[in-house]
């Protein structure tokens, strides 16, 4: 004998209450955010655009009007002229190569190397794994202002000051790209997937090549990101080994503009806004593939 389950009847009166459900509360709805919401968010973006658009409107004045009480709070008519006479006096066509150079090489090396590196922390087996993630997690916890003399003897013996490799070759290891690979490939990269290439007869090199790289592209696009932008306004370490006459980079560079006894505040923050623009037309370009990179690989994690 067959029994049939009949699911109890909807009362005309719970209908209408399922139907008032928003539409943010069902399955597969947008959530939006209420005028709170908004009100912080345009805050927080007033607050984060405020040293940038001051910075030009401090570029675009004069050193006198700059130093009177209250400062200007809008624009000048300096300001193409500032950017002209910084670009010239800090020489700053030189200094953007270098530091482009600076910046892709150690952001593209320390990509590459902390993947491989990640990828071992998070899936191989070997003695003494944990020990040395431990260390590798150390290092970030140790100022880097205490190897700054021990790091300039070297650079002096090997007669590289003043030379670009002398700020490459330092930052060409990151103990944070390490550890931000291994925790993002815990998660993005399943065991199955590394066993099934194993099976398929891959080495070592070829899961790496083949399997750990497409799965980490978009943990990598936002390291390298960091790493670039990082390079790219170091100052403490370039203005030691380097010098404004010879390789500088931007920070250095920029920071020759306060030489004498009355700095000129308005050419030094033209170049700082000059500094600045490469940065945000990167990622003007790259920004929305890097978002859209970052979400895919949070679904696919």
């Amino acid at each position: 004998m067959t029994t049939t389950v009949t699911p109890p009847e909807t009362s005309p009166a719970e209908a209408p209450k399922r139907s008032r459900l928003p539409k943010s509360a069902r399955a597969g709805g947008t959530l939006h955010g209420g005028p709170i919401a908004y009100a912080i968010l345009i805050v927080f973006t007033i607050v984060s655009l405020f040293p940038l658009v001051w910075t030009a409107i401090a570029a675009s004045r004069d050193n006198q009007r700059l130093a009177e009480n209250p400062p200007p709070f809008w624009f000048g008519s300096n300001l193409f002229k500032n950017l002209e006479i910084a670009w010239e006096d800090a020489n700053l066509g030189e200094a953007f190569l270098n530091t482009t150079i600076v910046a892709g090489v150690s952001a593209a090396t320390i990509v590459v190397l902390s993947t491989i590196a990640g990828f071992a922390f998070a899936k191989l087996r070997f003695k003494g794994r944990n020990a040395l993630m431990l260390i590798v997690i150390g290092t970030m916890m140790v100022p880097p202002q205490l190897s700054v003399i021990p790091l300039y003897m070297m650079v002096a013996k090997l007669d590289w000051t003043d030379q670009l490799q002398a700020v490459i070759f330092p930052s060409l290891v990151s103990a944070f790209g390490v550890f931000f690979m291994r925790q993002y490939l815990l998660q993005a990269l399943p065991d199955e997937v590394i066993e099934a290439a194993r099976v398929d007869g891959a080495s070592s090199w070829r899961v790496v090549w083949h399997v750990v790289f497409p799965a980490a592209r978009p943990a990598m696009a936002v390291l390298g990101m960091l790493t670039f932008v990082q390079t790219w306004n170091d100052f403490l370490w370039p203005f030691l080994v380097l010098t404004q006459t010879g390789n500088p980079t931007v920070q250095v560079a920029v920071a020759g503009l306060g030489r004498g006894y009355t700095p000129d505040q308005s050419l030094i923050m033209a170049g700082a806004l000059l500094g600045t623009l490469p940065l945000l037309l990167v990622f003007a370009i790259f920004g929305k593939q890097i978002v859209g990179g970052i979400m895919q690989g949070a679904v696919k994690g």
